[in-house]
């Protein structure tokens, strides 16, 4: 065997950050910084690559490990057979790297099983791609309450798709606040214009290395997750406007808004969340009205013109971004969850002005948060009505359905990388 690379650190971070995941209902961001501390910018890197790898095609690793173990090892043995696997498998590590960095991981405290994860990982190195090539990938790495959720909702065809978007590494998407500057900053950095106004790259690297950054020339946000404010700022039309930003943290649809000159309030209940929101202002050279405080119970001193309303969800259209989403996750979310979220769209109603505008939005594929919210909200309140959105408000005519919402899926976009699921309806409250 080849000399064993002196540094195990980014696959013990892994391994920490998985059984979190798989165990701990942790989410990969919430352990990073504490199992990545003290490792180097590269090393640190390949830990999120490889925990995400893993996640992410969880249901094949497992049906390529079955077909060479008997009886299921302990968690952490499991686990770290399903890390080596993934190197083997998806991440093209040379194999004599995957096998001893997780021969090496197994010693360090699961010393007796060293030898049955060395046997296990060579019968992977030797015929896992095999047993690969004959998986339906989408449908192992969808778990089935999610698969039957989205065929349900979007058709058969579509959830393969979906399912087919999330296995793919995601690009990185840029709002820069002059839009003015939006092909100069594309040539600077090597991005493609998006049809609608975001930036994109490929293998970006470190974003806090890229030109513009320091400077505050823009921002980190799906282009996705930027049509919300899009939409209603298009709504809205010109002039500066008074828009409470609810559930505003970690910002990017708070930055949208003052950029484009309006006055906002951006309010959130989590401080800590809010300190980022603060951060990103403030590099930004943004400003902002920040209040921390339950949009539930918080009202303005004055009516505003607009509130958009990223409300909390499940957050499964970002799942291509975040793959532990789907272990976290129960079929029980949505339906919890669409309750706070009907709370929070008769809260957002009372902060209008007649004649004012809710833009409500969520990061859901899951239909119980989205149309059917904002239905059973305008059934209860006859002050509100359920406007459709002009087709060329998102800056794609296929992000418009049939109904007037906008909607966005995973699938979309698929030559240019795709794009998360967002879901947003626009109400006015009746003069």
């Amino acid at each position: 065997m080849n000399q064993l690379p002196a540094d195990i650190g980014a696959r013990k971070a892994a391994l920490a950050l998985l059984d979190g995941a798989l165990r701990k209902h942790r989410s990969i961001d919430d352990g990073f910084e504490a199992h990545t501390a003290r490792l180097e910018p590269r090393d640190r890197a390949f830990a999120r690559l490889l925990v995400a790898t893993t996640l992410r095609r969880l249901g094949q690793i497992d049906a390529v490990l079955k077909a060479f173990i008997g009886k299921k090892p302990a968690d952490p043995v499991m686990d770290i057979m399903r890390l080596g696997a993934a190197q083997l498998l998806f991440l093209g590590t040379p194999p004599h790297a995957a096998v001893a960095t997780s021969v090496a991981v197994a010693k360090q405290g699961y010393g007796p099983a060293s030898g049955f994860v060395n046997a296990v990982l060579r019968r992977v190195s030797e015929k896992g791609a095999a047993l690969v090539a004959a998986q339906d990938a989408a449908r192992l790495d969808t778990p089935a309450f999610l698969w039957k959720s989205w065929e349900g909702a979007y058709g058969a065809d579509a959830a393969r798709a979906i399912s087919e978007a999330h296995l793919k590494e995601p690009p990185l998407d840029l709002s820069v606040k002059n839009a003015g500057a939006l092909q100069r900053w594309a040539a600077d950095l090597g991005a493609d214009v998006l049809p609608t106004g975001s930036l994109r790259l490929t293998d970006a690297g470190r974003v806090q290395d890229l030109k513009g950054f320091n400077d505050g020339a823009w921002w980190v946000q799906d282009a996705a997750a930027a049509l919300p404010a899009k939409v209603l700022m298009h709504v809205l039309g010109k002039g500066a406007h008074e828009v409470i930003d609810l559930c505003a943290a970690p910002g990017g649809k708070t930055a949208q808004l003052a950029a484009a000159g309006h006055k906002v309030t951006a309010v959130d209940i989590a401080g800590v969340r809010l300190a980022l929101l603060r951060e990103n202002l403030t590099r930004l050279k943004l400003g902002a009205d920040v209040v921390e405080a339950d949009a539930l119970t918080w009202r303005p001193a004055k009516l505003a013109d607009a509130v958009l309303l990223d409300a909390p969800c499940t957050a499964t259209g970002t799942i291509r971004r975040h793959p532990d989403l789907p272990v976290l996750k129960t079929a029980l979310d949505p339906k919890a969850l669409a309750a706070t979220q009907t709370k929070l769209l008769n809260a957002a109603a009372a902060m209008i002005r007649p004649g004012g505008y809710i833009l409500y939005s969520v990061c859901s594929l899951q239909p119980e948060e989205r149309r059917a919210v904002v239905e059973a909200v305008c059934a209860a309140d006859a002050a509100l009505t359920h406007l459709p959105l002009p087709k060329d408000a998102a800056g794609d005519g296929a992000f418009i359905d049939a109904a007037g919402d906008l909607g966005t899926l995973p699938a979309h976009w698929p030559e240019r990388g795709g794009l998360d699921g967002f879901y947003g309806a626009l109400l006015q409250k009746h003069p």
